[in-house]
């Protein structure tokens, strides 16, 4: 292949792209991770220390994660015109959803009482499914767009969830009972799970060649740290071994960290743009152009030359 041809490959290939840093992986980090814990903190029965706790760290989460997208853009005070299109755009869902949530989550911490904590865990749940649907609606970037990647970033963020819960439980009189610990031995199988079957969407489906090449790169360490361990450490609490506060606490952070690692990695290290197709490779001067190609990706199904 000629200079021209390399250089047009070059120019066509999907690139990494540079317009969400880590301030807007935290947000999908932290955001996720706090409607989650909020979710589940509604249903756990928890005493009122315990809900009280799980309460705040679940709005300390999602609080630092806005934080850290607001940062990120360029004039901070511009973010209002988020809460212009609400009828189109799942990041004014998220805002919306967010106010809601602290309203909620602000009167259930003052009173402790179950009704205003179902609300904001039920909002949580709509939080978190809205942040799942901000990453999907890119469609330039093959491996946030594929269908799978919104059960995934629910999965996970549930089950990050479950995992601060558990933290917050080891560390109080109340400790976490069996359903708790059955419950996050199931969420982290769920997502175990969702990440195999997105994984295997974007090779049935097509993804740029960088994309697999990252996420296959992580996939050994997730299902060791952020799958089996925290649910071998699980089910040695629930066997009754003894230090069985810190084994919970330990499969918790495991837990949340897996998750943590896989999101950073989808959204900064994965998020590769779509490239070009070409139909042909040019070719300077004289000669016959070069066959159609999708520089970047695998070969192009039923492709021509031009």
């Amino acid at each position: 292949m000629k200079i021209s041809a390399l250089r047009a490959a070059e120019l066509a290939a999907p690139k990494q792209q540079r317009n969400w840093d880590w301030r807007a992986a935290a947000n999908f980090i932290c955001g996720g991770a706090g409607g989650g814990l909020l979710f589940w903190a509604a249903f756990a029965g928890l005493d009122p220390v315990a809900l009280r706790v799980a309460v705040l760290l679940g709005l300390a989460l999602i609080a630092g994660g806005l934080t850290c997208v607001w940062f990120e853009i360029g004039r901070p005070w511009r973010a209002l015109n988020v809460y212009r299109h609400i009828a189109t755009s799942w990041m004014t869902r998220e805002a919306v959803v967010a106010l809601l949530v602290f309203a909620a989550g602000g009167l259930a911490l003052l009173t402790a009482n179950a009704l205003p904590a179902l609300f904001a865990g039920v909002l949580g749940l709509g939080f978190l499914y809205s942040q799942a649907r901000i990453l999907a609606a890119n469609k330039g970037i093959p491996a946030w767009r594929n269908r799978r990647s919104i059960p995934l970033m629910v999965a996970t963020g549930l089950a990050e969830g479950a995992g601060f819960l558990a933290c917050v439980l080891s560390l109080t009189s109340a400790g976490a009972g069996l359903p708790m610990l059955v419950g996050l031995i199931v969420l982290i199988g769920a997502r175990a799970l969702f990440w195999h079957r997105y994984l295997g969407a974007l090779v049935a489906d097509g993804a740029p060649d960088a994309t697999l090449k990252v996420l296959g790169g992580i996939a050994a360490r997730l299902a060791v740290f952020g799958h089996i361990l925290p649910a071998l450490f699980v089910m040695a609490a629930v066997a009754g071994m003894p230090g069985r506060g810190g084994l919970v606490f330990v499969a918790g952070i495991m837990a949340v960290a897996g998750g943590w690692f896989l999101k950073f990695t989808l959204v900064r290290r994965a998020a590769y743009t779509q490239g070009l197709a070409l139909q042909h490779m040019p070719m300077r001067g004289q000669g016959a152009a070069g066959a159609a190609a999708k520089p970047g990706w695998k070969a192009m199904p039923g492709a021509k030359a031009g």
